[in-house]
This record gives structure tokens, C-alpha cells and sequence, in this order.
């Protein structure tokens, strides 16, 4: 009688990143020959809730915990959301496998019971991406950051502390609390996150993918690897206001970008440009170059 292989699967220890780890756990268990374990840990950016990401060192924070894990052994692949990835990964730790995109869109979500968006009140928001294009269509609403779990957030807001969130649906539809979400953010009005509405698995890159076998989108993975290349290039990192969102139909990508320097804050630039689906990569890259020059060259202008 054959013994079932023991999958170890790192994630945070959120409810939403449980929830995230539990849907790849059941494409394992429905594998006659895999059974999976949720290895949960708190990691540095889940600990230090006090001060902003820029000042504790961005999304690595939310990785570092569970690459030790990888590394150690005590387990044998990690889930996380594409959008809290670091730019750069280790050569030997590689993206095995992504979901179907959940909806990609940033939302607001008012305290239970409002219609309105009270503004003596901030809005609650942790991300300059977010809070740089918001700002644009609320120009006087005052933003304050916000930090915590999704459901952290949710009570700090219900109990008064803010007039509105600012939010990634997908989490939202996630965990089942669609219901709270006042208003969607098309990709015009708020650019997403490059990998907003992924999720992905990294794992050693010897790992048997065969368990995992029915999880990985390949649409998903073309656009991730678009956004992601626009990104590295810029050197984005978590608290960057950098944005990347790509869209295919058929066999064409069509990638809107937005590209911030702080050299040159408040401004930044945004466009887009599309490319065949098979030349994901260079599709993001041509875009970043395009974008970095643009504003570089504004500015350039400004000064003469």
C-alpha cells in the first residue's frame, strides 16, 4: 500500500492568506498520491504594525519568514499573493505555479451602515500607489495609513476611525465579504498593483509540480510575467508607487502602466502599449523604458 507524499504549504498566518493556502491545499488533496499540510507563521511585516512599509523595509518583509521556511525545509512551497512579491526572486526559488485571476480591482468600502463618504474623516490606505490616483479624483480627501490584516482594517473603520478603506477586491471576495464593497475602481480611474488578483507558489525549483497539476492559469501567468517585468525594470517595490496592469485578449496583451520617482514627487506618468502574448516580458520592459523616459524628459523641460 503506497503512502501518501506530505505537501508543507508556508503561508501567513492572516485569514485571508489561510483562506489563499487552503485553495491550493484542496488542488493537492484531490491528487491520489499527495496529502497537504498549512504550515502558518507570522511573518516581520505582519509583526511591525507601528510604522509604515517604506520605513521597515517593504514587501520582502512579508516573504522573509516563509524563504527561511523554503530554505530550512520545514517546508516544501509557499503561497502569497503576486502583489506583496518582491521584484526579484532567488534563481533557486522560482514561481512553480499561479491561480486564475480573482477580480484585479482597488475598491472603496465605507463603515457599515454609510451610504456616503464622510469627509472630515481620512480615508484608510497603506499604499502611495493607491493614495496617488485616489488623490486625483478627491484632491481635498485626506488619506492616513492604515495597517493590519483585512479584517483589522475592517474594525478600525467600523468602529470610526476613518471615513472609507481603500482595498484590493480580490481579498475581499475571498474571504467572502464582497457585500462591503461601496465602489469599484476600473484599472483607468486606479491602476492595479503589478500581479493584483494572483496568487502564486514558489517553491524550490527541483519540486515535483505534478500535485499541483490543474492549479497553474496560463493567461494568469502571462500577464504576471508583463506586469512583473515592467516592475523589476523600475526597480518597483512594494511601497512604490509603481502600477502595472496588463489585460489579453486573444493573443495580445495590452499593459497600462504608472511610473513615479521620487526625485520628482508629486508628479508621475502613465500610458500604455500592447504586444503579442508570446513577448510578455519585453511588452513590460518596453513600456518601463518608455514611461522613465517620458517623465525624466519633462522634467528635463521644466528646469530649462
Amino acid at each position: 500500500m503506497s503512502t501518501k507524499r506530505c505537501i508543507r504549504i508556508g503561508t501567513r498566518e492572516s485569514r485571508l492568506a489561510l483562506v489563499q493556502a487552503e485553495m491550493v491545499r484542496d488542488v493537492i488533496e484531490k491528487k491520489e498520491d499527495f496529502s497537504a499540510e498549512i504550515v502558518a507563521m507570522k511573518t516581520t511585516g505582519d509583526k511591525i504594525l507601528n510604522q509604515s512599509l517604506e520605513q521597515i523595509g517593504g514587501k520582502g518583509l512579508f516573504m522573509k519568514e516563509l524563504d527561511l521556511a523554503l530554505m530550512d525545509d520545514r517546508t516544501d512551497i509557499s503561497v502569497h499573493c503576486v502583489k506583496d512579491m518582491t521584484a526579484e526572486l532567488p534563481e533557486e526559488y522560482p514561481i512553480l505555479g499561479v491561480s486564475r485571476r480573482e477580480d484585479p480591482r482597488d475598491v472603496l468600502v465605507l463603515p457599515k451602515g454609510e451610504s456616503q463618504l464622510d469627509r472630515t474623516l481620512p480615508v484608510g490606505c497603506s499604499s502611495r500607489r493607491r493614495i496617488l490616483q485616489f488623490q486625483k479624483m478627491y484632491p481635498e480627501q485626506e488619506c492616513k495609513s492604515v495597517r493590519g490584516n483585512v479584517l483589522t482594517r475592517l474594525e478600525k473603520l467600523d468602529r470610526g476611525e476613518y471615513s472609507a478603506l481603500l482595498l484590493a477586491a480580490a481579498g475581499l471576495k475571498r474571504l467572502g465579504l464582497e457585500g462591503r464593497i461601496s465602489r469599484y475602481f476600473s484599472a483607468k480611474e486606479i491602476i492595479p498593483a503589478a500581479g493584483q488578483g494572483i496568487l502564486a507558489v514558489q517553491g524550490h525549483r527541483s519540486f515535483d509540480t505534478s500535485c499541483l497539476q490543474g492549479y497553474f492559469d496560463q493567461q494568469a501567468y502571462q500577464e504576471m510575467t508583463c506586469e512583473r517585468a515592467f516592475i523589476r525594470y523600475l526597480n518597483g517595490g512594494c511601497t512604490s508607487p509603481i502600477a502595472a496592469f496588463a489585460k489579453t485578449e486573444g493573443d495580445m496583451l495590452y499593459l497600462t502602466g504608472l511610473y513615479f520617482e521620487e526625485e520628482f514627487s508629486p508628479d508621475y506618468v502613465t500610458g500604455s502599449v500592447s504586444g503579442p502574448v508570446s513577448d510578455a516580458e519585453q511588452v513590460g520592459i518596453r513600456l518601463a523604458m518608455q514611461l522613465q523616459q517620458e517623465l525624466r524628459a519633462k522634467h528635463q523641460e521644466e528646469k530649462k
